[in-house]
C-alpha cells in the first residue's frame, strides 16, 4: 500500500499559542500513525517563496493522512493554528 504524506509550509506570527496548536493535533497524529520525517530545521529556498517553518508528515496511507485531517482532534488544532500562523498543507500519495 502507498504512504500518505502531509507537506506543510508555515510562517508562525506566535510562538507560545503555536504550542497549543502541536499539544492539541498531538493525539490525532498518534491516532493516524503519523511519523514526522522533517519538522523545522534547516531549510534552503532555492525557487519560490519560502516559508520559515516546513514539515513532512508520513502516515501508512493517503486515506489515513487525509482522515487525520479531517479527524474532529485535528479540526480543533486548526482553529489555533489559523489564528497564529499562515501556511499551506498539501496532502500526496508516495511510495
Amino acid at each position: 500500500m502507498a504512504k500518505g504524506y502531509w507537506i506543510a509550509r508555515v510562517d508562525v506570527h506566535d510562538t507560545e499559542r503555536y504550542k497549543d496548536y502541536i499539544s492539541t493535533a498531538k493525539p490525532a497524529f498518534e491516532r493516524f500513525g503519523a511519523i514526522f520525517l522533517a519538522r523545522g530545521g534547516q531549510t534552503e529556498a532555492v525557487e519560490g517563496q519560502a516559508r520559515a517553518r516546513n514539515v513532512v508528515i508520513e502516515f501508512p496511507s493517503l486515506q489515513h493522512a487525509l482522515d487525520c485531517y479531517n479527524s474532529p482532534e485535528y479540526q480543533a488544532a486548526v482553529k489555533i493554528r489559523q489564528e497564529v500562523a499562515d501556511g499551506e498543507i498539501v496532502l500526496i500519495e508516495g511510495q
